[in-house]
């Protein structure tokens, strides 16, 4: 999934390319800044089939049209500016939001496998009880969605202006639309086949041939668990990518640094004896290392959240 859409970037650089000499420096860049946010894009297009489920099936594609018009305006409209004036006068901030953001990252994911591991469906249960008609549960799904959509978003941004460095402010700023446009078709373009493909079974299904019948019901079979399976790499992608961008950023600072060292270090010597695999090895356990970060930090920001919630006075007595 994630060289799929890194091709697609490569694509419209070099449509890009064709379009003005000016261009290439966006080329490189934005794939290079696509390809660097590729962990966020796993865990966008993982999270966001939920959104539709419990909703009509005609329904699913035009709702899925209207989150990927948030995420065009969430990006645009908003990230994008906010991108342009950090790079003119705050660019020592980006390091400390993009930390912000994976630590939320971590947030969301540990506090999805502790409902999980509960049982608890109080956010279901509650977007339920708010919707009065499914006119109604559709818009607060599909708000629900850019909402979470937004904050996804700017940690695409970000991770992609941090790649866009030593670059003018116009050049800067054509590279991150191009980003931003180019992964938002791919992940609402994946996004909007898998929520469909219990029906292009069904259809299979009822076709003559038998060859085409069999894999039609073999869609029909094999959706439910895709789902189940995509939830579950959304929620590991949000911890890996959470706790890689919170190593990082304790790099950048300097605040800490045995523990990102160490990791890389771990990394290193096990994948060095990997053979032709020590890339994808030196990566797994850097993705296990950092999962492990933001599973111990969102941890520790989800008990702090649900005390607050249980104690609401806490907020202020304290």
């Amino acid at each position: 999934m994630p060289s799929g859409l890194v091709a697609l970037l490569d694509d419209v650089a070099t449509l890009a390319k064709l379009a003005a000499t000016t261009l290439d420096d966006v080329a490189g860049a934005a794939g290079k800044a696509g390809a660097k946010a590729a962990g966020v894009v796993i865990d966008d297009t993982a999270v966001t089939p939920r959104y539709v489920v419990g909703l009509a099936p005609e329904r699913e594609l035009p709702i899925i049209g209207k989150i990927a018009w948030g995420s065009v305006k969430n990006k645009l409209l908003f990230l994008l500016p906010a991108a342009l004036l950090l790079t003119a006068f705050a660019p020592f901030l980006i390091t400390p939001l993009l930390m912000i953001g994976g630590a939320y990252l971590a947030f969301e994911a540990t506090e999805k496998i502790l409902e999980k591991l509960l049982h608890d469906h109080q956010h279901e249960d509650a977007l339920l009880h708010t919707a009065g008609d499914p006119e109604e549960l559709e818009k607060l799904q599909v708000k629900g969605a850019i909402r979470t959509d937004l904050i996804l978003s700017a940690e695409i941004m970000a991770i992609a202006l941090a790649r866009l460095e030593n670059l003018t402010l116009a050049t800067t700023a054509v590279a991150l639309v191009i980003v931003a446009l180019a992964i938002t078709a791919g992940v609402y373009g994946v996004v909007g086949l898998i929520v469909k493909l219990d029906d292009i079974g069904i259809h299979m299904a009822a076709r003559r041939n038998r060859s085409t019948q069999a894999i039609g019901r073999a869609l029909v079979h094999v959706v439910p668990t895709l789902l189940t399976a995509l939830s579950a790499i959304g929620t590991a992608a949000m911890l890996w990518v959470g706790g890689g961008i919170l190593l990082h950023g304790l790099e950048e600072l300097h605040i800490l640094t045995p523990l990102p060292e160490t990791i890389h270090h771990i990394a290193e010597v096990i994948a060095g004896g990997a053979g032709p695999l020590e890339s994808a090895v030196e990566w797994f356990i850097g993705a296990l290392g950092g999962a492990i970060v933001g599973l111990a930090i969102g941890g520790a920001i989800v008990a702090v959240v649900r005390m607050l919630v249980r104690h609401p006075e806490k907020l202020i007595t304290d």
